[in-house]
């Protein structure tokens, strides 16, 4: 039988330098435990064999239903979970297995993240001064003196004034808060920030002034985001390239112009249809694809292509045999038996 497991492996390239990081059959199981010895009697699949790779510079967008495992993904690769099964490379270097030390000494400093929750990603009782200071103690960087100026520095760049620096957490607002945030993710200078749905508990108008202030931070100090957001929208107004992910696994994976506008998976072309497009004079209108049924626990996820269940286009095959993820067009990726292997 095809697995997705062995088709991944194959079908991404195999030049590993051009890649800031790379992952290859990533999962992440999390163990349900029942009884009174508490045996592990079943596991939630939350991430399920997904592959893929970021390129130093970009920006990788990965989308999805919620539940879908995406931001555990995100958290997997920063090894805040430690994988169940697969590989994660960062610069070339197999990251999956090393030490807490290690990872710590040589890896944390360069990949930050930045949370959903702004108010439950800080401290209450800490200033921003101690918030935004404690990276630098924590990797021994700088002196007293200079942590300050670097924390003005800092505060400066996200657009506040470095007299904030003895205020707490409460006395600003949700956008401020994720200001903060993103300072405290810059402190390290990182190459690489992983952004876990950070605009998706605001407002509007302030989305796009974080979006605005990302972008800007990108092109000044050439920072690689994944940015993980269920909103399609904003993932495609930030996004270089798009993973699209249902249930542990990842369905599609292509560049930003190629996924919105000629989508190959059924998922994917599902997800776009309920996206509200603007009339204009000669636009053909999108037609609504309504998925039926309900979404399949990743405790006990179907047989064969997990999809297959909401499907409008599946087949017997799909529901016997898990779909080969592999490249149908240049760096256009998707695991549908709609597009079998030459």
């Amino acid at each position: 039988m095809s697995t997705l497991v062995e088709s991944a492996n194959a079908s991404l390239p195999k030049d590993d330098s051009e890649f800031l990081l790379k992952v290859d059959n990533l999962k992440k199981y999390f163990p349900i435990k029942a009884g009174i010895f508490q045996q592990t009697v079943g596991h939630i699949k939350a991430v399920d064999g997904i592959s893929f790779y970021v390129k130093k510079g970009e920006t990788l967008g990965i989308v999805g239903e919620s539940g879908c495992g995406k931001s555990t993904a995100g958290r997997t690769l920063i090894r805040l979970y430690e994988p169940t099964d697969g590989k994660i490379q960062f610069k070339g270097h197999d990251i999956t297995h090393i030490s807490e030390r290690a990872l710590s000494r040589h890896v944390r400093k360069n990949i930050q993240m930045i949370f959903q929750d702004p108010y439950a990603s800080m401290n209450p009782r800490k200033t921003l001064k101690s918030i935004l200071s404690e990276p630098l103690i924590t990797h021994g960087l700088y002196d007293y003196k200079r942590r300050e100026e670097k924390i003005s520095e800092l505060l400066e760049r996200v657009g506040f004034n470095p007299s904030f620096i003895n205020r707490y957490p409460h006395e600003f607002s949700g956008g401020q808060r994720q200001r903060i945030g993103i300072a405290r993710a810059l402190a390290l200078n990182p190459e690489l920030i992983i952004a876990d749905e950070a605009v998706s508990a605001l407002d509007v108008s302030i989305q796009a002034q974080i979006i605005n202030l990302m972008e800007d931070l990108q092109a000044e100090f050439g920072l690689t985001y994944i940015f993980i957001s269920h909103d399609l929208s904003v993932v495609r107004h930030i996004s270089d390239r798009v993973g699209v992910m249902y249930l542990g696994k990842m369905m599609e994976l292509a560049k930003k112009k190629d996924l919105y506008e000629d989508p190959l998976h059924p998922y994917t072309q599902a997800l776009l249809s309920a996206v509200p497009v603007p009339k204009r004079r000669g636009m053909q209108k999108r037609e609504r694809i309504v998925l039926t049924g309900e979404l399949p626990s990743p405790a006990n996820p179907p047989a064969g292509c997990v999809f297959h269940t909401r499907c409008p286009a599946a087949m017997d095959i799909c529901r016997k045999q898990v779909p080969t993820f592999r490249e149908v067009k240049p760096e256009h990726y998707v695991a549908c038996h709609l597009y079998p292997s030459e």
